[in-house]
């Protein structure tokens, strides 16, 4: 797969079939909206692209915004890949490009820059400045400049649209089960393991820790079961999402004690694959409360996990 950044002067691509937006997450109507692209682009033997932005719009529209992403840089190229998608462009998104009228947004971006032949976008799709241009426009303004646009039907659960905005506020509340099945796998975050206080250890329940990503939705704090992944290889594992308040609240951290043995995983990167949320987060008068705590949490995380496992394998 290809990754441009802006147009490039004398690229030719043949047929070039587009769609267009951030693609945080990538959930399920994402990889839908994915899916038809890619399968037109074939049929046309053309070039299947995936349009989006950096730095991301509400960077530059609100700057003071608490922005998280569901998805790293690396982890959306990877699932772009995994879609099909021949080309990824990033389009730098500044004040003057926020200003681009609908009819300039179509002649200078989608016909002249990036030599569109087909478009799919959702039926809410709205561009050019303050998003005034509609998806009625784009198909007038597709006519006039030569490329097809090809609406495509939002994806719904539970009686609503699948949205990234959806799936932030299910992971912020805790229902990461709820989150998975709008994603279609678990929601995951990344990190390099190190070095904490060692309480976990003189417990009994050693842990690695990560540092959560400033720029990354996070659980609601409690304890979850998960699975942590190193070195491709999967391993059970609860972990806790919090500020430890039983010793001094400190720096809110994400701590995976993995229920059997395990690698020494100091300095290893892991990733941590949330599966459903256990408890909330809890005061505890003292190790030894919090550690009778902990052997109950690892009996439910046992339970949970078998019966996802079961699930994955059609059991």
């Amino acid at each position: 797969m290809k990754v441009t950044r802006g147009y490039v002067s004398g690229a030719v691509r043949v047929h070039p079939v587009a769609t267009i937006g951030n693609f945080d997450g990538h959930h399920i109507g994402h990889r839908a909206l994915l899916e038809t692209l890619v399968q037109t682009a074939r049929r046309a033997q053309g070039t299947a692209l995936a349009v989006t932005f950096d730095p991301h719009p509400v960077k530059i529209l609100a700057p003071h915004a608490d922005l998280r992403f569901l998805t790293s840089f690396e982890e959306k190229l990877a699932r772009f890949e995994e879609a099909g998608i021949d080309e990824v462009v990033f389009l730098e998104f500044s004040e003057a490009f926020a200003k681009l009228s609908p009819v300039d947004f179509a002649e200078q971006v989608l016909h002249r820059g990036l030599q569109l032949k087909d478009i799919f976008v959702g039926q809410q799709f709205a561009f050019g400045h303050k998003r005034a241009g509609t998806i009625a426009d784009l198909v007038e303004l597709g006519r006039r400049f030569g490329f097809e646009v090809h609406p495509v039907s939002p994806v719904t659960a539970d009686g609503a649209v699948v949205s990234s905005t959806r799936i932030r506020r299910l992971i912020q509340q805790g229902q990461v089960g709820q989150a998975a099945l709008l994603l279609g796998r678990q929601y995951a975050i990344a990190g390099i393991v190190s070095p904490g206080a060692q309480r976990g250890q003189a417990l009994g329940w050693p842990t690695a820790n990560l540092r959560l990503p400033a720029d990354r939705v996070v659980p609601l704090d409690g304890v979850y079961a998960t699975v942590m992944v190193w070195n491709q290889q999967r391993f059970d594992s609860v972990a806790y999402i919090g500020t430890r308040p039983t010793f001094d609240a400190g720096e809110r951290l994400l701590e995976v004690y993995v229920l059997d043995a395990g690698p020494e995983l100091y300095g290893q990167s892991i990733t941590v694959q949330f599966v459903e949320r256990v408890r909330g987060d809890m005061h505890f008068d003292g190790g030894e409360a919090l550690s009778r705590q902990i052997a109950l949490d690892v009996e439910r995380t046992r339970s949970i996990l078998r019966r996802h496992h079961e699930t994955v394998m059609g059991v």
